[in-house]
């Protein structure tokens, strides 16, 4: 068991670095910094003499090679290969050396969903960044990493938390739950259409409190696969539609997150209300942040490090209220 529980531990940590990497990937607009998968211009890595390179173009004329989005394309596919290939010998593992079934099948069940994953990573390039499944890899990534933490938390059986015991509080720790995963897919919608920087003021969104917005058009998940999304196609008012309900929903979430804060702190799990307390204050300033000084690239990794971190927080909190 305590070889599950490390493997799922380094899972947990090497999940983050590929959150991050493709945080990165996303920021720089190197979604397409190699238009064929799971090469880079037909090349093992990418390529870096100037004969590579001419036969790159060649084969791909309507995507010049730019090695400072190969780069970030390349590192990010190949930490998430190495991820799936810790989730393939969890999985061995699990069948291997215990007979705790429902391990075995959460191991099984991460391992095939990983392999998902990189089907989605396949469609981002094939069709060229379409905004939905885009959103669908990136909000993956998160569950990916849901399912190494609550695999670390079945395997360690940890004496702490056993003696938290918060069955009162499934309800609202259900809610919370919900409203971050659903916030998450708004932020992960934000960025795939690039309407992070639709509104550059804070409070206010280009002046005023009530701009004009597009919402058919800025949730329209039916988008036909075009040439490329590279920049997004969107109008303005869509994209301040997106970036304006991503606003809207973190001043909800916060709401919720209050009210769970304020229920566990006087509870059995008293330490984690002032976890989530300080993880969302964190969020909420990375955000507002991002805003004011236009997207700072570290700033907004650890935008997207932090809510994934709220993420496993919320997610112990439902481990706790809900554990028989």
């Amino acid at each position: 068991m305590n070889n599950i529980k490390n493997l799922s531990l380094f899972g947990v940590c090497f999940a983050f670095v590929v959150i991050a990497l493709g945080a990165w990937t996303r920021l720089v607009d190197a979604g397409l910094g190699c238009p064929d998968w799971p090469g880079c211009y037909g090349f093992v890595v990418f390529p870096t003499d100037a004969a590579e390179i001419a036969l790159a173009e060649s084969r791909f004329p309507s995507f010049p090679y730019d090695i400072n989005k190969a780069i970030p394309e390349v590192v990010h596919r190949y930490f998430a290969a190495t991820l799936g290939l810790i989730a393939i010998f969890l999985a061995y593992i699990s069948f291997k050396h215990t007979n705790n079934q429902r391990l075995r099948w959460w191991s099984l069940g991460l391992l095939i969903f990983i392999c998902c994953q990189g089907l989605f990573g396949y469609l981002t390039v094939s069709l060229k960044l379409l905004p939905i499944i885009v959103t669908g890899h990136l909000f993956g990534g998160f569950f990916t990493l849901s399912l190494f933490f609550y695999i670390f938390l079945k395997a360690g059986n940890f004496d702490i938390l056993n003696k938290m015991k918060i069955p009162h509080l499934k309800n609202i720790s259900l809610v919370a739950m919900a409203f971050l995963l659903f916030q998450i897919f708004l932020g992960a919608w934000t960025s795939t259409n690039y309407a992070s920087l639709a509104c550059v003021d804070f409070p206010t969104c280009q002046g005023t409190f009530l701009p004009e917005m597009d919402f058919k058009e800025g949730f329209n998940f039916s988008q036909e696969v075009g040439p490329n999304y590279l920049y997004g196609l969107l109008d303005n008012s869509a994209r301040v539609a997106i970036h304006y309900s991503h606003r809207v929903s973190a001043i909800l979430v916060t709401i919720v997150f209050l009210i769970l804060i304020s229920k566990l702190w006087f509870s059995a799990a008293a330490p984690l209300a002032s976890t989530l307390g300080i993880l969302l204050l964190t969020q909420i300033s990375l955000g507002i942040i991002n805003v004011v000084y236009v997207l700072p690239l570290y700033v907004a990794i650890a935008h997207n490090l932090i809510a994934a971190t709220l993420l496993l927080a919320t997610l112990t909190v439902n481990y706790l209220a809900w554990k028989k």
